[in-house]
């Protein structure tokens, strides 16, 4: 399995114990030995370990709402890598940035952000247009 697919195996697990919800799974694919942050819709910065995990015992914990990843694309930089996705919950769809660490052979989520988006965005183009520099 190349890099990339082991980086968007780990995205789907991390939709999945979302999704379920599985607070043991969520907490096994957050990195330990390097700080994390995250960024939930309307929330501000959580940065660090015990912040995030206490986000996401609250969210688990609770009626998850029935979220899907679609439109994933990924990028690996050596031992680090992202995706970005769009996550469909109902008729609305955020943008998502997740990051990851590899860590004795496994990709382990380091950030995750999401952000609702203005309108709904039609797929991203293969090769978009570079973009304009705006500063």
């Amino acid at each position: 399995m190349n890099q990339a697919t082991e980086v968007l195996a780990a995205n789907q697990e991390f939709y999945r114990a979302f999704a379920t919800p599985d607070l043991a799974a969520m907490d096994g694919l957050w990195a330990v030995d390097v700080p994390v942050t995250c960024v939930h819709p309307g929330w501000d910065a959580l940065n660090s370990r015990d912040q995030v995990m206490e986000s996401w015992r609250a969210i688990l914990s609770g009626s998850p709402p029935p979220i899907r990843c679609q439109d994933e694309e990924v990028f690996v930089h050596g031992e680090t890598a992202y995706v970005i996705c769009h996550e469909v919950i109902d008729d609305n769809r955020l943008v998502a940035i997740n990051m990851f660490v590899r860590r004795e052979q496994r990709w382990l989520m380091v950030h995750h952000q999401a952000s609702p988006m203005a309108v709904r965005a039609a797929r991203r183009p293969a090769n978009p247009a570079p973009p304009r520099r705006l500063h």
